[in-house]
């Protein structure tokens, strides 16, 4: 009850550092912007926002590369947890140093302490199990395939990337995942034993903690934050063409023909770079996102070799993707009405590079 309170007194201090700051932050877009703003009010946000999501996603960039590891048969005991934690670390300081044109937004600034934190003490408590306790019950395993739990545990990493690229991680059910480990179709007998048992414990006690400190975060989150709005509002150049190959959600939404293009909605989060892919694809430049006329950021994974994007941007950072050999993820800020340009390209390349998000405010 102690630690509830102590969450519920943190989440009150951060809506209420979130309200000032975006109070101060929404003066300072007023002052910058000439072009009329045509989203409603109750779509627009902020720009550093732009800048500020990349380390929250970067928390579901790294979760899917675990996975895309583990589904490889690859043990986990060779992921490179720690080196996660400085890259996410990093991309925060870069972060930072585009965000001195903006007013200090506190309440963002918290959160992503709060959950850079988290991370750093699970990705440092994990990797140091997997590098001790794990890795020598790995070795003691006949052969290369991989034990029964290994297998649960590179299906739940993936179930629970493929969640948490729309839903928040702290709705996902940790529970169902241990209930389906001990009373589903994963014998606990069989070759390996030692391998296997140690498999269970860890998954178990990680599954369960999670569990308990989403519950955590849920609550809070519940009794101060209303839900967020799944769509936000964009001026495009002209309306789309829709047809049978439209990805689900892009289409079908209200329009309305404004100065310089049609205002309309756009689903976000992961639905949002689906649909700025599509948009681009069609040619059609966009104008305004979420009230934004300014930059917005993009992340590709392109080879080593990438002689970089012939649209208009400005490179923030990059990172090496450390279990693909000669990839790296560079981050990128255009201007809002150059991210069509520099997202087709990208899309004809068809493997040579591949968009990896676009950050929506």
């Amino acid at each position: 009850m102690t630690r509830a309170i102590r969450f519920l007194a943190l989440t009150w201090l951060q809506a209420s550092m979130l309200a000032w700051s975006l109070s101060l932050s929404g003066t300072a877009f007023a002052q910058v912007t000439t072009a009329p703003v045509e989203a409603p009010p109750e779509h627009r946000r902020t720009p550093d926002q732009t800048f500020l999501t990349f380390p929250e996603w970067y928390l579901v960039h790294s979760p899917a590369e675990y996975a895309a590891y583990l589904g490889q048969g690859k043990p986990p005991s060779g992921f490179p947890l720690w080196s996660h934690i400085g890259q996410f670390w990093q991309a925060y300081r870069a972060v930072i140093r585009e965000l001195k044109p903006y007013p200090f937004n506190g309440g963002y600034h918290l959160m992503v302490m709060v959950i850079g934190t988290s991370t750093t003490v699970e990705y440092g408590l994990k990797g140091l199990y997997e590098h001790t306790v794990g890795w020598l019950a790995e070795a003691t395993k006949s052969g290369s395939d991989m034990v029964p739990e290994e297998k649960f545990a590179a299906a739940f990493a993936q179930k629970y990337v493929d969640f948490i690229r729309v839903d928040p991680w702290y709705l996902f059910d940790f529970g169902a995942q241990v209930h389906a480990l001990w009373q589903g179709d994963w014998p606990t007998s069989g070759p390996n034993l030692i391998r296997r048992w140690e498999r269970r414990f860890a998954l178990s006690l990680e599954l369960l903690v999670k569990e308990a400190y989403g519950w955590l975060i849920k609550l809070g989150t519940q009794a101060v934050y209303d839900a967020p709005k799944p769509v936000t509002s964009v001026v495009l150049a002209k309306v789309p063409m829709v047809d049978a190959s439209t990805p689900a959600g892009c289409s079908g939404a209200p329009q309305s023909m404004v100065a310089d293009g049609v205002l309309t909605t756009l689903p976000r989060y992961e639905a949002f770079t689906t649909c700025s892919r599509w948009v681009a694809r069609q040619g059609i430049a966009f104008r305004e996102i979420a009230g934004n006329r300014g930059e917005i950021v993009v992340s590709l994974l392109v080879p080593d070799a990438w002689a970089g994007s012939a649209a208009p941007s400005r490179t923030l950072f990059t990172q090496p993707i450390l279990t693909r050999p000669g990839t790296q993820r560079v981050v990128l800020a255009t201007q809002v009405d150059q991210l069509a340009a520099l997202l087709a390209p990208v899309e004809a390349q068809q493997g040579a590079a591949a968009i990896e998000h676009v950050y929506d405010y």
